[in-house]
Order: structure tokens, then sequence, then C-alpha cells
């Protein structure tokens, strides 16, 4: 989670929404991928960090599944990158802090108890909670001083 919280930090460095993730090999413990939100840099509303992190190693391997690896994001995922994550067959998903507003897994939609999501990956939460919400907060409290 540490590293998903460096990419958070290089995301607000970008004034981007500081959320990070990084996809980490199930069996050896090797980060594969790495990223944080460019949606604004991307001009690209589906730039999510998961989606990036997911997009990269697809690609790298010319696969669409990933099965043996696992996902450390800052925040909840929204319902769009529940749906990638399910989607790509993601192993593990592994929280830092929820998000009762936008999240897609633990609050919402809570996309993977929904009869038409056809792979629920496991679920770990509350990693790294505050330090996760603080770069969150933080972000947003300066935006509203500005």
């Amino acid at each position: 989670m540490n590293a998903a919280l460096e990419e958070a930090k290089r995301a607000s460095a970008r004034d981007e929404v500081p959320i990070g993730a990084v996809l980490v090999h199930s069996e050896t413990g090797e980060v594969v991928s790495a990223a944080g939100n460019r949606t604004i840099e991307l001009s690209d509303p589906s730039a999510h960090a998961e989606i990036l992190v997911i997009r990269q190693q697809c690609e790298k391997l010319g696969v669409q599944r990933l099965p043996e690896y696992d996902l450390y994001v800052t925040l909840e995922p929204c319902t769009m990158c529940a749906a990638a994550i399910s989607f790509a067959r993601i192993r593990r998903l592994i929280i830092g802090a929820p998000d009762a507003k936008g999240g897609g897994v633990l609050h919402g939609a809570r996309f993977y108890t929904q009869p038409t999501c056809h792979h629920k990956p496991e679920v770990t939460n509350d990693i790294l909670t505050n330090e996760c919400g603080d770069i969150l907060r933080s972000f947003f409290k300066s935006k509203r001083t500005k």
C-alpha cells in the first residue's frame, strides 16, 4: 500500500485527485505496474489509477485477464473501476480508505454483490486507512482554500 500512496502523492503533485494503485504479482510479490490518477492530464474520465495499472499490464502481457495479480488502491474503487477489476479477473483487491460517497465495492452499487458480476475478487479493506484518507483530505482542503 505504501507504493500506492507514493503514486497518490505523485498524482497530487500533478494536481490530480490523489489516488494511487499498484498491481502486484500474487506469487512473487513483484510490483508490475503503478499509476496515479491522470484524468485531467489525459483528458480521459476513465484514466483512474486502477484502470491505468490494469491497462499497462494487459498491454505488456498481451492479455485481457490478470488472475494472478493483486491490486492495491488507496481509495475504494468507484463502480467503473470495480467493473474493470472484475472483467480483468484480478485475484485480490486491497483497499486503503473507504469511499462512502463514490465507492462501488463497499458502498453505493456494491458491484461484487450484483448478479451481473461474473468475477468477484477477494477484497481486503482498511489498510493504512488514515494515511490514504489524509492525502485526500489535505488535497481537497487545499482546493477549498484557494
